[in-house]
């Protein structure tokens, strides 16, 4: 089994965060964690928060509407827009808080995702590269607790990969 804890790395030039995670499980199920809304309404986001799809179309073009609801049931609605999908191996997408209806909220910091799928000897690596059009907007996610959330919801999906 891999012990390969989470890696985040942090380029304020570049204006990039780089997340990367083993985990122990094949490609085309870490592929599917990803990219399935009933799997990723399982474990994407920090606990106690929970992650509901209302729409998603995993396609080139196709989009992801999802409500993180938190413990106090307090809502926060993201839209992940897909550009360009290489199956079993990256994905990336734009990534943006809205509201219910998918309307992007311009007051808060968006980004780009690019997502790597690589196989290894223990199973699967998955690098999570984000681009952001200015320095506010990384340090905004930042503080908004990012690392800390998105390490939770990587924890979740360790756990659930072998229920799978």
């Amino acid at each position: 089994m891999s012990t390969t804890k989470t890696i985040v790395t942090k380029d304020v030039t570049a204006k990039k965060i780089t997340v990367s995670r083993e985990f122990d499980a094949p490609v085309s199920l870490v592929w599917r964690a990803y990219t399935d809304s009933e799997i990723l309404d399982q474990w994407w986001g920090p606990s106690p928060w929970k992650a509901k799809t209302k729409s998603m179309d995993f396609r080139e073009g196709g989009q992801w509407l999802y409500v993180m609801t938190g413990p106090d049931k307090e809502e926060h609605w993201s839209l992940m827009q897909y550009i360009k999908i290489n199956t079993e191996k990256d994905f990336s997408a734009n990534d943006a808080f809205c509201d219910e209806n998918g309307n992007i909220n311009t007051e808060m910091p968006g980004s780009k995702w690019f997502n790597r799928f690589i196989k290894t000897d223990n199973g699967t690596e998955v690098v999570a590269e984000l681009s952001f059009e200015t320095k506010e907007q990384m340090d905004e996610l930042i503080k908004m607790g990012f690392e800390e959330g998105f390490k939770q919801g990587l924890e979740q999906l360790q756990a659930l990969l072998p229920k799978l």
